[in-house]
């Protein structure tokens, strides 16, 4: 009888699930109040992603459920007893934008394949501005140039009195030492957020580190919500994601294959030689500029690659013959057979099998998951990352040097099923972006090698061992773009033929 009493209890203690509008009613309910998604996101202490995935089909839970049940019903009350017809359009330029267009994440299932000439331009899903075609269902620039700075432009300017922020901000400090004010566009998002955290610690500068670390992952967030601003495609944070990108147990994988570099030369040639140890720096925030699947997953069997697409692939690896001189692209792996990869390792296998490299038959497709893709979808956030990185390494400043890189690390680490970032599950794009970040490391040794290098080692994202004069291939220097010694040692035997 206790157990049942027990029950008894824990079913009082349940009680029904708060009543939300279909999704469509929750937009239409905000953008007849003319509330942008970021003030409905404040007010309710989430991100503007989150109220997009909400406003796209998913619901909150529990106390957040009842908060925006809260807010739809004071909503639709005031709204209903308006003076003004509730049918009456907005003039506000936020939700004109929302209102634009189908949903991309939807696209029509007959422009599968095609890339389809528009009549007249439509908005482009990134950066707003027109575009006249319109591939997978997603109206976009084909030439990534057309879409790169754009999304500044894209956006009307800010209701206020204050001028809008130049695209490099002054460095002037904050005096209301206040993170993420507002408008401060997304390089015044860090410089505020640093400024903060110092104030709140009285300029020490390992407790403000400290605390900044510990919100890299919610502020990189904002960032991104921040750097999508202007663009007509939201980033949904929860869509259908198959079986093979979850977890099989909650301590394991899941089933895709980064293709990640554990590779060490096995015979150096006869001689002593001096190794240096390049460290390539920011490897991860380079990676964020890679094809990435706009929209929901779709299967797909017996199919060539589609280059306008992106996901992960079930393929048959070629046979690899260079492991003497150059790692295999698909990483160190102990099992023969098909495995699921992404589509930056599919691309460079590709790549390497055309008639300009030769070095391996080309790989075979058994399956797919994927979406009509683009490689500029975080390319904002990833020029504002980089910008800021470069100048705190030019100022000497590092609190926000390592806040910047802590933004990115965990940005992608945590996007896939981490309990660290709770607005954003898109395990295929963790995978593509780490693969992306290991197939750039692979690149670079095909470059030494192909310069006259000798390729000593390669692993993780980036580690790269050569011997030679690097310095006439690879530019030195703390940038993205450039590279610095790690280490140096000697390696070898003056006895030929001796493996070391």
């Amino acid at each position: 009888m206790r157990d049942l009493d027990t029950i008894d209890s824990l079913l009082a203690s349940v009680g029904p699930q708060t009543d939300l509008p279909d999704p469509e009613a929750r937009r239409t309910l905000r953008e007849q109040a003319q509330l942008s998604k970021a003030q409905v996101a404040r007010a309710l202490g989430v991100s503007p992603s989150t109220v997009s995935a909400w406003e796209a089909g998913r619901n909150p839970t529990s106390e957040m459920r009842v908060k925006y049940a809260y807010l739809l019903d004071g909503l639709s009350a005031k709204l209903t007893t308006d003076t003004k017809p509730q049918t009456e359009p907005t003039a506000e330029p936020a939700a004109a934008d929302a209102a634009a267009a189908t949903d991309p994440a939807s696209p029509d299932p007959d422009s599968r394949d095609e890339v389809e000439i528009l009549t007249a331009p439509e908005p482009c899903v990134l950066c707003g501005h027109p575009a006249g075609q319109r591939v997978q269902g997603f109206t976009q620039h084909l030439n990534p140039a057309e879409c790169q700075d754009s999304t500044a432009e894209a956006r009307p300017a800010p209701l206020t009195t204050q001028p809008a922020p130049p695209s490099k901000p002054p460095h002037a400090k904050n005096p209301a030492h206040r993170a993420f004010q507002e408008p401060t566009g997304p390089a015044g998002l860090i410089h505020a957020a640093v400024e903060g955290a110092l104030a709140e610690h009285q300029g020490d500068v390992e407790a403000a580190t400290t605390a900044l670390l510990k919100k890299a992952i919610p502020d990189a967030m904002r960032l991104l919500d921040e750097t999508r601003k202007g663009a007509r495609y939201d980033v949904i944070a929860h869509p259908w994601i198959p079986d093979i990108l979850k977890k099989q147990t909650s301590r394991g994988t899941d089933q895709i294959w980064e293709a990640r570099p554990k590779w060490t030369r096995t015979e150096l040639p006869p001689g002593v030689h001096e190794v240096t140890a390049l460290d390539i720096n920011g490897a991860y925030l380079s990676a964020l500029k890679t094809h990435l699947p706009l929209g929901q997953l779709e299967h797909t069997t017996g199919m060539p690659h589609d280059r306008r697409r992106a996901g992960v692939h079930l393929i048959t690896p070629p046979t690899w013959e260079h492991d003497a001189y150059l790692p295999n692209p698909i990483g160190e792996r102990d099992e023969p057979g098909p495995l699921w990869v992404t589509e930056p390792t599919l691309r460079l296998l590709l790549r390497l099998s055309s008639p300009k490299y030769g070095l391996c038959d080309a790989p075979e497709v058994h399956e797919s998951y994927t979406s009509g893709a683009t490689e500029n979808l975080l390319e904002k956030f990833r020029i504002t990352l980089k910008d800021a990185r470069d100048t705190a390494i030019a100022d000497r400043d590092a609190v926000t040097l390592e806040y910047v890189k802590a933004m990115y690390a965990k940005f992608v680490s945590t996007m896939g099923e981490s309990n660290y970032n709770r607005e954003l599950y898109r395990p295929d794009w963790m995978h593509i972006i780490r693969s992306q970040a290991f197939a750039n490391l692979w690149t670079k040794a095909l470059k030494a090698h192909d310069e006259g290098l000798t390729v000593v080692r390669a692993m993780g994202t980036d580690e790269l061992h050569v011997i030679g004069h690097w310095r006439r291939i690879f530019p030195e220097g703390r940038k993205v773009t450039e590279v610095k010694v790690k280490d140096l040692y000697t390696a070898g035997t003056d006895t030929p033929g001796e493996k070391q």
